[in-house]
């Protein structure tokens, strides 16, 4: 379908459609000030994440390869000789499914700092170490903005909100209307038309992973995410229940690391109490994950204090690998093995998000369309201000048009309801509304009657 590159969405439209229309631009433009700087730091970082097995080989190909030889050197032997020439404590030990891959040891010093090390467990060498996680570790905490503290978790949450808004606000806008193309683009890259509907099209054609990722995202947010992780709880749909609950120590850093190898359902999770005094050892714990069933890669936490417990866990890249094995350091006992299958459907659900998200679940295909959202986000985050600069009216930017009041006002209580989903979102819809409002009275208290109105073709005002 062609039309002329002058005809936009709403134009000739007739009744209150002109006005709606403008109501939800008008809120797709807010929501675009709002998170757009934020959505091309999380596609740039999120991008790069989903490669982290090859950027990792790359950074640290000297560290990354061993040449395998006829056994590895028993685990409590290698922990030793690691601490010896780390000079450091080992609390966390990631071993590779691959033989010819280097394992993992997290090392902490006296002070607190950590380190991540590469070690050759057939001759118990230390290949060599990074800050804590490494390179990839800085692009998740970029990523999470988890630098930032609570503001930026607070921050993706927002952020979350508002795409989901700009998702919906932009499938009204594009939806086709008096001879604009579903998709397809019109009219010359000088002209603004052709820009339009370059981010109409991108848009559309990634609506769906957009959604997805905003919304699969959440889960990791602060007070959505505990919300949803306590009404999952609360429906019976989470986690299976931990016997002899014993909280996780406040402020220590080492449960922290240990609630990162977890699958979410388990994060929050209080972990249960050893039976007793004594360490059995790092080898025969792995002998009892063995026996088990709990075959690598596993990644496993020293436990930080007296009658804590082992824990082992498995390396997740489908959500169906959730598993995490507590065993008492003094006895080898098992104390809680939780599994994907134990877990309720809401876990389930969100485990099977959370994997998508991170474009694990269904292998290189997931992942391809993963880069897909994070580049079309990209395009749209770069389509966007362009589209601003070419609508700009005697080289001043302003907002779209405004509604009619009663337009104005139901595509804001949509907002609102949509906000109620996302508490941090809904506090600064409400804000932007406020905002709105004092701005408009402010130029009315200015404004001379009549001014800065004219009338389109089917009579309804527009105010410039």
């Amino acid at each position: 379908m062609k039309a002329s590159p002058n005809s936009g969405p709403a134009a000739g439209a007739e009744g209150r459609e002109p006005s709606l229309y403008r109501a939800v631009w008008r809120w797709h433009f807010y929501a675009g000030l709002v998170v757009l700087p934020f959505l091309l730091w999380l596609a740039v970082t999120g991008g790069l994440y989903l490669y982290k097995p090859e950027i990792e080989g790359l950074v640290y190909a000297r560290w990354s390869s061993v040449a395998p030889a006829d056994s590895t050197v028993p685990l409590d032997r290698l922990i030793g000789a690691v601490e010896r020439q780390g000079r450091a404590r080992v609390i966390q030990i990631m071993r590779p499914a691959d033989p010819t891959v280097s394992w993992r040891m997290t090392l902490s010093e006296a002070d607190g700092t950590r380190r991540t090390a590469f070690v050759d467990p057939y001759r118990a060498a230390l290949l060599g170490t990074t800050r804590n996680g490494g390179i990839m570790q800085t692009v998740r905490d970029l990523h999470s903005l988890i630098i930032t503290g609570p503001v930026g978790n607070a921050a993706i949450e927002i952020v979350a909100g508002w795409a989901v808004l700009l998702v919906l606000t932009g499938l009204y806008l594009w939806w086709p209307r008096r001879g604009s193309p579903a998709i397809g683009m019109r009219g010359r890259p000088s002209g603004r038309v052709f820009w339009r509907d370059l981010h109409a099209s991108i848009g559309i054609l990634a609506a769906a992973v957009i959604l997805f990722l905003a919304v699969t995202g959440m889960p990791w947010t602060g007070i959505a995410g505990a919300r949803l992780q306590s009404w999952i709880a609360a429906q019976g749909l989470g986690r299976p229940h931990a016997p002899g609950p014993a909280p996780w120590e406040s402020g220590k850093g080492h449960d922290h690391g240990a609630r990162q190898t977890l699958p979410w359902s388990l994060q929050a999770a209080p972990r249960p109490a050893g039976h007793g005094m004594g360490d059995i050892g790092a080898a025969r714990i792995a002998d009892a994950a063995a026996a088990r069933g709990l075959a690598p890669p596993w990644i496993m936490t020293v436990p930080a204090s007296p009658q804590a417990p082992y824990l082992v866990s498995r390396t997740i890249v489908r959500a169906e690998d959730a598993r995490a094995l507590y065993l008492d350091a003094a006895s080898g006992a098992v104390l809680q093995d939780a599994r994907y299958a134990g877990f309720g459907a809401g876990a389930r659900v969100i485990e099977w998000g959370i994997a998508a998200h991170q474009g694990q679940e269904y292998g290189e295909p997931n992942r391809l369309v993963m880069l897909a959202g994070c580049l079309a986000i990209i395009a749209l985050t770069l389509t966007a201000p362009l589209l601003w600069w070419k609508r700009r009216r005697n080289g001043r930017f302003s907002a779209p048009p405004r509604a009619d009041a009663r337009s104005a006002r139901g595509a804001a209580m949509v907002m609102v309801v949509i906000g109620a989903l996302f508490p941090l979102t809904g506090l600064t819809i409400l804000a932007a509304i406020a905002i709105d409002l004092l701005f408009i009275r402010a130029q009315s208290a200015g404004a001379p009657p009549g001014a800065g109105v004219t009338r389109s073709r089917s009579g309804i005002e527009l105010r410039r």
